[in-house]
């Protein structure tokens, strides 16, 4: 982390899905921030740019700065606490497309462990079964080549670094992690190879229900 330097994406700036008088759905590239950090020069990040168009926009959850896909903001105080809600209620499902090292022996499956933060390597996070908050991850295997897989996974919880660290836990590290993948799985990509597909939630005003699916390869 230490030789780290911060060269966010500039093209396409700014990528919008949907929006309405109450929320907006975008499509985040790998490599931006979700929210701006505390040095000046992590201040560009999705809520950045967004907020210079709509100044009332407020992030109601995050991705990984290295994870691409969609990402949904409320852009008024109303609209993000029902939204705040659904999320703290289970009520959205979210599914992530991940490229993994490897084959996992079956189709399917059930990651659940415990995670804590490792705060001696923050931000990393580590499986602790005696401190860890409750972490659930369900899984697909879609396709496979001779060295890497394409995953299917549904969160049913939503701790942080989750998906990447279960995958770890199965042997299966996702594809240019460089803090979870072994030295082979992090060459065999120059991105992490984790991208958020999916999302289902009701609208904050309409209570109706909405469906968005953005579709990556990763190559394989």
């Amino acid at each position: 982390m230490n030789n780290f330097v911060y060269e966010p994406p500039q093209s396409p700036y700014l990528k919008i899905l949907f929006q309405d008088n109450d929320i907006l759905v975008l499509d985040k590239p790998s490599g931006l921030l979700s929210v701006a950090g505390r040095l000046a020069i992590h201040k560009d990040s999705l809520q950045t740019r967004v907020q210079r168009v709509f100044p009332s926009a407020s992030v109601v959850h995050r991705l990984d700065m290295s994870t691409s896909g969609i990402m949904l903001m409320a852009l008024n105080k109303e609209s993000h606490r029902h939204i705040s809600r659904q999320f703290q209620n289970r009520q959205i499902s979210k599914r992530y497309l991940a490229r993994v090292y490897g084959k996992p022996s079956t189709d399917d499956g059930l990651v659940d462990l415990p995670l804590i933060c490792d705060w001696l390597n923050r931000p990393k996070q580590t499986v602790d079964f005696d401190l860890g908050k409750p972490s659930i991850t369900n899984w697909k295997l879609l396709r496979s080549d001779d060295q890497s897989s394409l995953m299917e996974l549904e969160p049913v919880t939503g701790r942080s670094h989750q998906l990447r660290v279960h995958m770890q836990s199965m042997g299966h590290p996702i594809l240019g992690d460089k803090f979870y993948a072994h030295k082979d799985a992090f060459n065999m990509s120059d991105r992490l190879d984790l991208h958020a597909t999916y999302i289902k939630f009701l609208h904050p005003t309409t209570n109706s229900e909405m469906e968005f699916t953005i579709d990556i390869d990763f190559g394989l």
